[in-house]
């Protein structure tokens, strides 16, 4: 397998070429689990571990090495390697990390684009979907939404549903597809191309494994049976795996997501919702709100019937969930800060007691 096919490109070569070094010297991570990885390489696949400076120099998770990532490796033997670094990430999607309040998490790196999964007639949500398009949007990642078991509905919802969509998001696009049938597909498949990356969202039981053994040709990813209640197939996925796809390109499966909390300030939501962005340039106060104030453009425009109110009220319930991450994490930061100083001054007075 050469490095072309799991993502290689030109800026990888060009930093390469920078740093003086090999290709030989590198792979990417396509499995891990707690802090163990498998590294695929130019020569194959080996299990690594990072070394102990990296863990000790490592700010935070951030810094390790996650599914996506390209990687400097030393190999020790046939089968073995550390990994020395991580290289330059084009892309990070993240979210904030379950129970750990200011805290990130990496669902992957180095995307170029997301396949967003809702099952029709089971967890098709709009305001959900919008949370993964700000994720994407906050990444720089090319979203594109897939409306899954389409084989469990008739045309006509699938239809009402992408107008559904459309209606708030009208750039996006919309595949829908059917696991069973194959409608869809090849609509897909068309995406694929050698060199780029793409990763699979949703939550559990959209049918994000089956995708993926459908565009492997083979049974690789395990679906257990279909509950009759819901008709949904458990995903087995409990980690973040990378595949090498035959059409070229390669994709990394994540498992399913109850929770998707945005992290700090960036564009990202303002991409999703260009519309109330755009909107928000004409309000007479920089600090509107978008709630009651006079001369608030959004405000007029819902009132005329412009925009779409519950879009707005998703855009305002996630602008305050932004905040108060991006609250935490000031905290966090000023108590780390004050830690700190606390420890160097105990330092120092334990170096002149010794004298």
């Amino acid at each position: 397998m050469t490095l072309q096919q799991i993502g290689f490109n030109e800026a990888l070569e060009d930093y390469l070429a920078k740093e003086q070094m090999d290709t030989s010297e590198i792979g990417r991570v396509i499995v891990e689990h707690k802090e163990r990885y498998v590294v695929q390489t130019e020569s194959g696949s080996l299990n690594a571990e990072i070394t102990g400076n990296l863990r000790y120099s490592a700010e935070s998770r951030l810094d390790f090495p996650a599914v996506g990532d390209w990687v400097k490796l030393m190999a020790y033997d046939e089968n073995s390697a550390v990994i020395l670094g991580v290289l330059p990430r084009t892309s990070l999607l993240e979210r904030q990390a379950i129970g750990k309040h200011g805290e990130r998490q990496i669902i992957a790196t180095n995307v170029d684009f997301a396949f967003i999964m809702q099952a029709v007639g089971l967890d098709f949500n709009l305001n959900r979907l919008e949370r993964y398009l700000s994720i994407c949007h906050s990444a720089r990642i090319t979203p594109i939404a897939i409306l899954s078991k389409t084989d469990l509905t008739t045309e006509e919802e699938i239809r009402q549903l992408i107008d559904q969509v459309r209606l708030r998001h009208a750039d996006l696009q919309v595949i829908p597809l059917s696991n069973e049938t194959l409608e869809g597909l090849e609509q897909i498949r068309q995406h694929l191309k050698e060199g780029k990356t793409y990763c699979i969202l949703g939550s559990s039981g959209v049918g994000k494994s089956s995708l993926i053994n459908n565009l492997l040709n083979k049974e690789h990813m395990k679906v257990s049976a279909i509950s009759e209640q819901t008709n949904k197939g458990r995903h087995t996925t409990s980690h973040r795996e990378l595949f090498v796809l035959e059409d070229g390109g390669v994709i990394i499966d994540t498992p399913g997501m109850r929770e998707l909390g945005i992290t700090e300030k960036s564009q990202g939501l303002e991409t999703t919702f260009s519309d109330l962005a755009e909107l928000a340039k004409q309000c007479k106060f920089n600090d509107c709100t978008h709630t009651n104030e006079e001369g608030c453009a959004i405000l007029e425009a819902l009132d005329n019937g412009e925009i779409d109110e519950k879009a707005l009220e998703n855009f305002q319930k996630l602008k305050r969930e932004q905040e108060r991450f991006e609250s935490t994490v000031r905290e966090k930061r000023a108590k780390d800060k004050k830690l700190g100083k606390l420890y160097k001054r105990i330092q120092e007075d334990k170096r002149k007691r010794k004298f």
